[in-house]
């Protein structure tokens, strides 16, 4: 549920909170891994997970190709298309009982700290089972926007998820903040010209303005004084 409190701005210009998906909001990369996994073994190829960390944030059609690439394997056409409907066949069974329970830790307060403070909140993700996953965890509410694979046409790093996010908030790209999972995904914030901020591995996130571990160590005074203000 969400809360709705009257906040005066102290800012002139309205700030736009972009989120990634998976990895951020929830995590659905291990149900990626397996649905992947399980698409390799049958076909005989190798997939780790390794790889699965490099398929974040990127799109089902790239992650085939890169796993192909991997294996040093080729095939028709036909076939790379079939496999790409069996493996969201293979995810969207393993997602089918999602419910609130899977949010990531303190997701929903930090959604309600920016509405609480007039924010404008948009879903950018390369999924396109995005709508529904959040149907299921119930935050579809928080959203005045959500572009995902459905809307565009090239997968991070390329900013176009963002600046189409930004375009349907209304906000320009350069009041806008992005939370990130995958390297590809702060990349692309940053050609977009946004403020990135990693959910993750500091090390692995490097390219980001800040880093935290999850959602439970950015607290209100930190998005008040330093993201809203």
């Amino acid at each position: 549920m969400i809360v709705k409190r009257n906040v005066s701005m102290n800012n002139e210009k309205q700030l736009g909170v972009i989120f990634d998906l998976d990895g951020v909001i929830v995590d659905t990369a291990k149900h990626h891994y397996v649905a992947w996994q399980q698409l390799a073994q049958a076909q005989g190829w190798t997939f780790t997970a390794q790889d699965n960390e490099q398929l974040k944030g990127v799109s089902r059609v790239r992650s085939l190709e890169l796993i192909l690439q991997w294996n040093k394997a080729q095939i028709d056409p036909e076939v790379f298309d079939r496999l790409l409907i069996q493996k969201n066949a293979l995810y969207l069974t393993l997602i089918a009982d999602m419910d609130p329970s899977e949010r990531l830790p303190d997701v929903q307060r930090v959604l309600q700290t920016f509405k609480d403070h007039g924010c404008k909140i948009a879903l950018g993700s390369a999924s396109k089972n995005a709508r529904p996953i959040l149907d299921k965890i119930e935050l579809t509410p928080y959203f005045d926007a959500i572009v995902d694979g459905t809307n565009v046409s090239k997968a991070k790093p390329d900013p176009e998820v963002f600046l189409q996010a930004a375009n349907q908030l209304g906000i320009a790209p350069e009041d806008c903040v992005v939370f990130e999972d995958a390297v590809a995904g702060i990349q692309a914030a940053k050609a977009a010209g946004m403020r990135a901020y990693g959910i993750g591995d500091p090390e692995f996130l490097n390219q980001a303005d800040r880093v935290f571990h999850n959602f439970t160590q950015l607290d209100d005074t930190f998005i008040e004084q330093n993201i809203i203000g």
